[in-house]
């Protein structure tokens, strides 16, 4: 199955290629000089194009890094298309670091909204992992929604990635290296 085969049409100067990684086989999209997408390849989708973008190159690279550990924010250029306030959203997620949380009410009160809007742009951000929305839990410390991969458990498995895990009673802890 081709990339575009789901009905997608890929504009002239659009790139993909494919990085298999521990939450699973990731589709990156890049337009000219900068990434655009990044989501779950479905199983058996390929590519035609054999000659890798080198933004995006150098996206796999970084991912590969942040797997690895080695990796605490990423240095791309992003061109990720939504509304405004989606944009604000997803700046936002940039802002918060590495094994650390935010909640949807927290960003709600920064930018004068409500929670539910925030969800909506969280589930609705085309960069996931590279823009952390796996960082944005509901209030309580509760894990809120994962549109990507598996769902939640892939949501889990990022934020334990960055040493945040969850306590039998639902409350994110961040385990300590020493």
């Amino acid at each position: 199955m081709l990339a575009n085969a789901g009905g997608r049409r890929y504009a002239c100067g659009m790139s993909i290629c494919y990085v298999n990684t521990p939450v699973g086989r990731l589709a990156l999209e890049a337009d000219h000089d900068a990434v655009t997408g990044v989501r779950w390849a479905s199983p058996g989708e390929r590519t035609r194009d054999k000659t890798a973008n080198p933004i995006l190159k150098e996206a796999a690279r970084q991912l590969d890094r942040y797997f690895n550990r080695k990796l605490r924010r990423f240095d791309l250029p992003l061109a990720a298309r939504g509304t405004d306030f989606q944009k604000r959203v997803w700046a936002m997620m940039r802002d918060i670091p590495y094994g650390e949380t935010a909640t949807y009410g927290g960003m709600a009160m920064a930018l004068a909204s409500g929670p539910r809007a925030i969800g909506m742009a969280c589930g609705r951000n085309p960069i996931p992992i590279i823009v952390p929305c796996h960082r944005v839990l509901a209030s309580g410390g509760k894990e809120g929604g994962f549109s990507g991969g598996r769902g939640l458990p892939t949501k889990r498995q990022l934020l334990a990635l960055e040493g945040v895990v969850f306590t039998p009673t639902g409350a994110p802890s961040r385990l300590r290296s020493g």
